[in-house]
This record gives structure tokens, sequence and C-alpha cells, in this order.
């Protein structure tokens, strides 16, 4: 219990001044070295009948104006806790909130400055910074968007229509593809890092900065296979690739591919529709070889799974720190044929996923593609 001379130190009506200026009673019971079990106790014998204000305070030797204020609280919150304040009024009321959260999900590039002049106009004074803090605030954050190909309305639909009439194949039928593709593989290119940890103004030291090279410092041109059971060829392609050559490096690694991979007699090929890959006497060739072609809607690096592989390469590639072109392929060469069997076997088991997401998005671009990018 607290003494009465301690109480001699605070005079009553700095006691009411403390609560008529928002303290608590935890800040109030602290000030005047008033313990937390004394609060339990008028709250209890305020509970039990016939106790008034005047009572509890001579029994407990405390101001009654303090019993007062604790009670009242009481009475009034349910609790003697000190409750959060209301704090600042929002500049932004519900129904601004609703309109840029929908002006932003209609039109994901309008600026905070445009939304902020949207406000205006309807007498909403705020400042872009707010508009900004509100959107994150909501989930919403400005991004960099992701590089896919411009599909056309007939590339959606070729799309869609090629994920649905593939989507109930067999895995047996995707573990015998052969799948190829070509990429090409720069000395300095966009695997490198592009971020750095620097402090002010120390932009432009030697550590801090990624040298630029004309031309990108040297680059190679691969055509690459894999299927199910791991990869097969990689080769470099010379130059710019026309049908002639395109031809040329079929004809001298596909059948090796197959029967490294042990595809037997009933695979399948992939190719895109690359020009080289779709011109007359490319189609006259492979008419002869009597491979079975499978069926590829353009625009659709997603739905190939070797871009995967390529994203792993290059990243391996990388590395190595490749110093010339020389380097570069030999590193290429050594990590195609490092990359795992459970690596190729698993992006292939998993095909009828990627035709799932085409079809979930009516042929529009898939997060796998975004992934990769476009090269």
């Amino acid at each position: 219990m607290v003494k009465s001379r301690e109480w001699s130190r605070k005079t009553r009506e700095e006691v009411i001044t403390l609560h008529r200026k928002g303290n608590g009673y935890k800040k109030i019971a602290k000030m005047l070295n008033l313990p937390r079990e004394t609060i339990g106790s008028i709250i209890r014998k305020f509970k039990a009948k016939g106790n008034g204000y005047k009572k509890i305070a001579k029994m407990l030797n405390i101001p009654r104006e303090t019993i007062g204020s604790i009670i009242r609280k009481f009475k009034a919150k349910g609790t003697v806790e000190t409750l959060p304040g209301r704090g600042r009024k929002k500049m932004l009321t519900s129904t601004a909130v609703r309109y840029l959260k929908r002006r932003v999900e209609k039109s994901p590039r309008v600026t905070a400055e445009e939304l902020r002049k949207d406000l205006s106009d309807v007498g909403t004074e705020v400042s872009a910074q707010t508009i900004r803090r509100t959107l994150r605030n909501e989930g919403l954050h400005a991004r960099s968007p992701r590089r896919t190909p411009l599909l056309s309305p007939k590339n959606k639909k070729s799309r869609l229509q090629y994920a649905k009439s593939h989507v109930d194949k067999p895995q047996k039928f995707w573990d015998s593809v052969l799948w190829t593709d070509e990429t090409k593989l720069e000395l300095i290119g966009p695997m490198d890092q592009r971020y750095v940890w620097r402090r002010k103004n120390k932009a432009y030291e030697e550590k801090n900065t990624l040298p630029a090279v004309k031309h990108g410092g040297g680059s190679i041109m691969l055509w690459g296979c894999f299927a199910s059971a791991g990869t097969g060829k990689l080769q470099r392609v010379q130059g710019t690739m026309n049908s002639l050559q395109y031809q040329e490096i079929l004809d001298d690694n596909v059948m090796q591919s197959v029967t490294n991979l042990r595809l037997g007699r009933r695979w399948t090929f992939q190719q895109d529709n690359d020009p080289k890959h779709t011109s007359k006497s490319t189609r006259a060739w492979l008419q002869i070889k009597g491979w079975n072609i499978l069926e590829w809607p353009s625009q659709s690096p997603d739905l190939n799974p070797i871009e995967n592989l390529w994203w792993d390469l290059k990243k391996a590639v990388a590395v190595r720190k490749p110093k010339n072109v020389t380097e570069l392929e030999a590193f290429a060469h050594d990590e195609w044929a490092k990359i795992p069997v459970d690596r190729c076997k698993t992006l292939v088991s998993s095909y009828a996923s990627r035709l799932k997401a085409v079809i979930t998005v009516k042929g529009c671009c898939t997060k796998i593609e975004c992934h990769l990018g476009v090269e």
C-alpha cells in the first residue's frame, strides 16, 4: 500500500491534471509509484457491492480523484489498460483507396503523378509519395515489367489450341521427344550481376562498375538438344545460320543424339518456327528424313523446356568467367555435359503443367516465360 507521506509530494490538483492530459493509469501509477497490484485491488473492491469512491480511497489511502478516474475508465472501456490513440487522420478516404486500386489494376503503367492529378481533379490533394505509400500498404508495388514475346490474337489462339490438344498426351510420349533450340552466349552478357553494394558517391569506383564492351565483347551461337534421358549434342553455329547450315547441323547431330539417348524408333523431333526451320528447303529435307515433327505454336519459348537448360548453362559458364570466345565455347561444352539427367527428367515430366498454365491464361504468356525472359 502507498503510504500517506508519499502522496504528500503530489497535490490533488496535480493528480487531476495528469489524468486530464491523457495520462493512462500505468503512467500515473509509475509517476506516483503506484504498483499494478493496487490497480487490481481498486477494481476488485469496486466490483464488491457497497464500495464507493470515497470508501475505496480511504481503504487504500489513495486520493479519491485517482480512484474515480480508474473506475470510470473501467466502466467505459471494460479495461484499465492504456488504449492506443486514434492517431493522425488518414489523408485518403477508403473510397479514394478503392479508386487507386481499381485504377492501377486496370492500367498498371499509370504513374503516381497521374494518380495524384486524378485525385486533385475531384478535390483530394495529396502528394505522389502518399499515393505510393498507400498502394504499397495495399500490396501493390512498382516493379520493372518482365520482358515477354509480343503475342497477337492469332498467336494466343494457336498456343491455346496446342496446349489443349496435347495436355492429355501420356508421359511416355514426352519422354521420347528430342527438344532442340539455338541460343547466344556472350562473354559479357545478361547473366552478369547488375547490382552492387556501395556507398554514396562511390558509383564510379572500379569495383562498383560493370565494364561495357562494344558488341558484347564477343559471343557465340549454339545449337543444342536434350531429352528426358539427358543432354544431347551441342554444336557451335559458325557465322549467320541459314537453312542449309541448319540442315547440316541436324544431319550431324540429331540421329547421334537419338541413339545416345536411346529414344527408340517412335521418337519425335521438336523445333520452333524460326524461318530457317520452316523454310521450303528445310521442310522438304525433313520430309525426306521421315522424322515425326511436333507441331509448334509461334512465340512460345515457355513451352520448350530447353530454355531452362539454356538458363542453367549461361549461369554455369558465367561463374567460370571465360576470357575469350575460345574459352567461352569450351566452358559451354563442359557445363552442358555436366547437366544432371535428373534435371532433364524433371523438366520433361512436368511438361503437362506448362500446358495447363497456358490453358489457364488462355494462351497468354506464362510465369515460366516471364522468369526466363526473351532472348
